[in-house]
């Protein structure tokens, strides 16, 4: 078991970090970029090349807590002065047998940027399965992966009271969030996960980030909050012996169930104008299209919610199942990767499902308990720049589009947003376009077939005019009826504005 961080000790390993120059930046200098990679696929090896026999104080860090490798003890303490080897052994980060010192866990510099700027964090997990030299333990602790970096990046931002972080594992959520958030409660049902949390919490200097030991909402019951952030273990997994089950990723129910008790039971602890966002998977299923399930989950919740679902991809069940295979270590051709696979079709088969989606979950509680947003997408894209600001920006112009009706909207002026750009597509020798596209170069990167019609309202849409003018000078440009062409394009500028192509131009 992890120990209960020590305060001090952590304070004094992060001023040895420091000054070692361990960092995002310092690593990638050491070993270049194309190790760099490497690590990222899980492979040590190209690194290990590059530091060579190198004894200064980031390469000795480097290979025991960025990769897990051995060290002499000697070598641990000169690079940790005031940490020793002794203090990186009591803070549970190592284990020293005579003159090594041999990783118990990774500690990795994490550079992130968001509203506030950039900045970096150390990341305390538990060891990879390069480190391992095998597969997982089913009490993995995971460090920060893909999935990780979208839903810190997905959060929405702006100042709140209160936050919490279901399942909070290593606790990068946690720390995302409390860079909004005044309070930050992060439960998760491993205390070592937990325990991770808050060594983290220590090594980067944040407090206000309480831990709370249970599954999902039990250790918060009949407690509301501004936000909700949650990376659940939502990995379907065959509830059968002899198929691991990682606590980082498996939350024990069958199918898409856990997905389904998060969505089903987040509105009772949203404060009014709270927001939920998660990443989960969800099954079609006996025909039942995943995300019509997904929509079925929000309508059962006790507390009337706003959703915007985004369904980003799906895999069939074979492919589902050798990614997660994979995942926990076991490798393709063998006895032991054919058994699980088999273990999972035979899982997915028994409830009819034939494919697996993935994406994201926007859940909002409304401050009058009236709901008017109700999206479930499928967009494959994504553009450059962080998410939450797109999000925000969308949920914001949501709720004024829904206090503007179309005289209202008439009267409103409207700027193309800067990284929307046109594309026109023409027959050889036809002067009028057979296609018009809208590019989005930021968000979710939705490109949209438009009509000339709606292509020259936003075309000249740089906020001189009212919208109301606008459509009136392409009416009669094209020779159509006003009206109706007003009819046909408000409903379409809303979702223009909406999906961020266009802004309001005050």
């Amino acid at each position: 078991m992890l120990p209960h961080p020590d305060p001090a000790l952590a304070a004094a390993l992060a001023a040895d970090l420091r000054a070692a120059g361990y960092s995002s930046r310092g690593l990638r200098e050491a070993w270049g970029e194309t190790a760099d990679d490497a690590i990222a696929r899980g492979l040590r090896g190209p690194a290990l090349r590059v530091l060579g026999e190198r004894r200064d104080p980031l390469a000795v860090l480097a290979r025991l807590l960025g990769l897990g490798v051995e060290q002499g003890r000697d070598l641990v303490d000169t690079a940790l002065p005031a940490t020793g080897s002794a203090g990186l052994a009591a803070l549970g980060l190592a284990d020293l047998d005579g003159r090594v010192v041999r990783a118990a866990a990774l500690v990795r510099p994490q550079a992130f940027a968001d509203a506030h700027g950039e900045g970096e964090w150390w990341i305390a997990s538990d060891l990879d399965e390069a480190a391992l030299g095998g597969p997982l333990p089913e009490d993995h602790v995971l460090g920060v992966g893909g999935a990780s970096l979208t839903l810190a990046a997905l959060q929405v931002g702006g100042p709140a009271a209160t936050g919490l972080d279901v399942g909070t594992g290593c606790g990068i959520q946690a720390l995302r969030m409390r860079r909004d958030v005044d309070r930050v409660v992060a439960t998760d049902v491993s205390q070592r996960a937990l325990r991770f949390t808050r060594l983290n919490a220590l090594l980067n200097g944040v407090d206000g980030i309480e831990t709370r030991h249970g599954s999902l909402f039990a250790p918060v019951r009949h407690e509301r909050f501004d936000r909700i952030a949650t990376n659940p273990p939502f990995v379907i997994t065959p509830r059968v012996a002899d198929v691991p089950a990682y606590e980082y990723r498996d939350g024990g129910r069958e199918g898409d169930a856990l997905v389904a008790d998060v969505v089903r039971g987040a509105g009772e602890h949203l404060a009014p104008g709270g927001v939920a966002q998660l990443l989960g998977n969800w099954e079609t299923r006996g025909g039942r299209d995943g995300l019509e399930r997904v929509r079925e989950w929000v309508d059962q919740s006790s507390i009337p919610l706003d959703a915007w679902v985004v369904e980003r991809e799906t895999l069939d069940p074979l492919a589902y199942a050798e990614l997660w295979i994979r995942d926990g270590g076991t490798l393709p051709g063998t006895p032991a990767y054919a058994r699980l696979v088999d273990a999972w079709l035979d899982d997915f088969a028994g409830r009819e499902v034939t494919a697996i989606g993935f994406g994201y979950i926007l859940l909002r509680r409304p401050a009058d308990d009236r709901p008017t947003l109700s999206r479930f997408e499928r967009v494959a894209g994504s553009g450059e720049g962080p998410l939450g600001a797109h999000v925000a920006a969308a949920l914001a112009a949501h709720d004024r589009l829904q206090r503007t009706d179309d005289v209202g909207l008439a009267a409103s002026g409207f700027v193309v947003s800067p990284d929307v750009t046109e594309a026109r597509h023409h027959r050889p020798g036809e002067e009028t376009p057979t296609i018009i596209e809208l590019r989005q170069g930021g968000g979710f990167g939705r490109a949209l077939s438009v009509d000339p019609a709606l292509a020259a309202v936003v075309g000249a849409s740089d906020g001189d005019l009212p919208l109301g003018a606008l459509v009136d000078a392409v009416a009669d440009l094209l020779d159509v009826d006003a009206a109706a062409l007003r009819a046909d394009v408000f409903p379409r500028i809303r979702e223009l504005v909406f999906t961020g192509f266009l802004r309001f131009a005050d």
